[in-house]
């Protein structure tokens, strides 16, 4: 049987030695150095149903009654539509649901047992329910608010950044329920240009997108 010397054992515990202390160093070596947004989640949970705003368009459908029907109602400024029989009568703030049930009543001092549908056509929403966004954006505007938006989403809806923007400086303004104000930082530049997907903040309804213009 060949015997081992201890000068051949030497380098071999060594190494296994070295092994182990590297696998126990601190892991944040190896991952990005930008730190990802700290965000509060379900600081604002979405409806479950629509909610209707101004500017959205409609489609009164009265079940046999044609003439009462209305393929293109626009929701005006002021929140409230006008349908056949009906002159007056608020639509923004309730959901497709609730404003066919008050059409029905309105119409039933008219005809018998109506029944009505409203099916939203278009739609921007309530404001509270928009996600806004100013600064330098290619094509600032408010953005109807839907279920699981991200801030990509948002990107892309505007067209991008400006040459002038600023995109690693821009937040995120957002009113959490409690009515406190909560600024969130997002680097927009390396989500866009370098892909960095821990920027890829989860939007809320309501949230306002602020993209300031970079110093000279």
């Amino acid at each position: 049987m060949r015997m081992v010397s201890g000068r051949q054992l030497v380098a071999p515990l060594l190494g296994m030695t070295l092994l182990l202390a590297l696998c126990g160093c601190d892991t944040q070596l190896f991952k990005s150095q930008a730190e990802p947004p700290v965000v509060a989640k379900n600081a604002t949970k979405a409806a479950d149903d629509y909610i209707i705003g101004s500017g959205d368009n409609l489609s009164i459908f009265v079940y046999r009654n044609p003439d009462l029907s209305e393929g293109g109602v626009a929701v005006r400024p002021d929140g409230r539509i006008s349908t056949p029989l009906i002159e007056d009568i608020a639509a923004a703030g309730k959901t497709p649901t609730q404003l066919a049930r008050e059409i029905e009543e309105r119409l039933a001092k008219f005809v018998q047992e109506p029944n009505v549908t409203v099916i939203v056509r278009s739609f921007i929403g309530p404001s509270d329910r928009q996600v806004k966004v100013i600064g330098e954006a290619t094509d600032p505007i408010a953005i109807p608010f839907r279920d699981h938006m991200t801030l990509l989403d948002v990107m892309i809806a505007t067209k991008g950044l400006t040459k002038y923007a600023s995109g690693n400086r821009a937040k995120i303004i957002r009113i959490d329920p409690d009515g406190k104000q909560q600024i969130i930082k997002v680097r927009l530049s390396d989500l866009i240009k370098d892909g960095d997907i821990t920027q890829n903040v989860e939007m809320n309804p309501g949230d306002t997108l602020i993209v300031p213009q970079s110093w000279f």
